[in-house]
């Protein structure tokens, strides 16, 4: 099963997305990985590359990021990391939501989770 990892600047705001996410994803993995590993504000490499070993259970894994510097960090936690895992480009809760249910697709491929979680740009609200 592909899973996923959230990567906030806020380890609260992580956790909060993959509580909201994990509702509606069953059995898939979902790490949240966030601050700067000393209660402050921020993203470690360090930190995102034992998220994604933690997620991974060999499909790989889809990482969604809250801004710029994340996105950053989490191209360097993935060079670094043996996990085959893919960015997504889209809005982190929502996106989170949409790829943790294409997770529970047995179908469900690294790809297909990543459409999914940046098809949430296209979600309107009103």
């Amino acid at each position: 099963m592909v899973g996923l990892v959230v990567v906030s600047h806020s380890a609260r705001a992580g956790e909060g997305i993959v509580e909201v996410a994990a509702e509606m994803g069953g059995d898939t993995r979902i790490e949240a990985v966030g601050g700067d590993g000393q209660g402050g504000i921020g993203t470690v490499p360090d930190d995102i590359e034992t998220a994604l070993e933690s997620a991974d259970d060999g499909d790989g894994v889809v990482v969604l990021v809250d801004l710029g510097s994340a996105v950053m960090n989490a191209e360097v936690a993935i060079e670094t990391s043996d996990v085959e895992a893919v960015i997504a480009d889209g809005p982190v809760l929502e996106g989170a939501v949409n790829a943790a249910v294409a997770a529970t697709d047995p179908s469900a491929t690294l790809e297909s989770v990543r459409e999914q979680a940046e098809a949430a740009r296209d979600i309107d609200k009103l």
